[in-house]
């Protein structure tokens, strides 16, 4: 997998690289990873609603076609886009969703803090009254039997801590997650993170971890690297 680390750069034109990129992959194009922070930006994904844009103000706000609802990217965010041939690999997306969390999981372990995946809501969450606590969450996934439906997610006592939102093409994957490490959170209440009126956003920084971005990076680059690997 080769790994790029392209500083911050603007969204929009990020993705439309991602994209060339895909559309111009063969069979034996390399797998990448492009590691990045973006200037402030609101996104929409392809389940977005306006409703859920509160006060954007000054912030633009940007279409795309990745899965999920709206979130924000800014300075102080580690952005992971992973273009991984999933054919390739051997595994489908389910199992590729799965590992990316538990690459979020591995790096904020890395820095003492305990991720917690939500049933029904893609990403990572921290407890808010003790990010270190490695108690098992009572609102953790849990088996359920066929054809049951899904449980409501429950945010009790959390804060999310990392996005994720991808778009699968040809079996080839682009988009990927965003880990809050040191950033402006205000943003986060011009909306309803993810679709979710109320939803904390929390960082590393404010649940009380001086981490650099470099480290940040560095550390979730590593674990991306060895668990999205065929």
């Amino acid at each position: 997998m080769q790994i790029r680390m392209l500083g911050r750069v603007d969204y929009a034109p990020t993705v439309e690289s991602m994209v060339a990129f895909t559309d111009a992959r063969g069979t034996d194009t390399p797998d990448a990873l492009w590691i990045c922070e973006h200037p402030p930006v609101f996104t929409q994904g392809v389940a977005g609603r306006d409703s859920h844009l509160l006060a954007p103000g000054d912030i633009p706000v940007v279409q795309t076609n990745r899965g999920g609802q709206v979130t924000y990217h800014g300075p102080g965010q580690v952005v992971a886009y992973p273009l991984i041939d999933l054919q390739r690999a051997g595994y489908f997306v389910k199992e590729y969703v799965y590992r990316i969390e538990e690459a979020v999981i591995r790096t904020l372990r890395h820095v003492g803090v305990t991720g917690h995946r939500v049933a029904g809501a893609p990403g990572i969450y921290v407890r808010l009254d003790d990010p270190f606590d490695h108690a098992l969450l009572p609102q953790r996934p849990q088996k359920r039997e066929p054809g049951s439906p899904a449980p409501e997610p429950d945010f009790t006592g959390l804060g999310k801590i990392a996005a994720l939102g991808i778009k699968v093409s040809r079996h080839c994957t682009y988009h990927g997650v965003a880990l809050n490490v040191a950033m402006d959170l205000q943003p986060y209440w011009r909306i309803n993170p993810c679709g979710y009126a109320g939803l904390q956003t929390v960082d590393l920084s404010t649940i009380g971890v001086a981490v650099s971005w470099d480290e940040a990076a560095q550390v979730l680059s590593q674990q991306l690297g060895a668990l999205l690997s065929p």
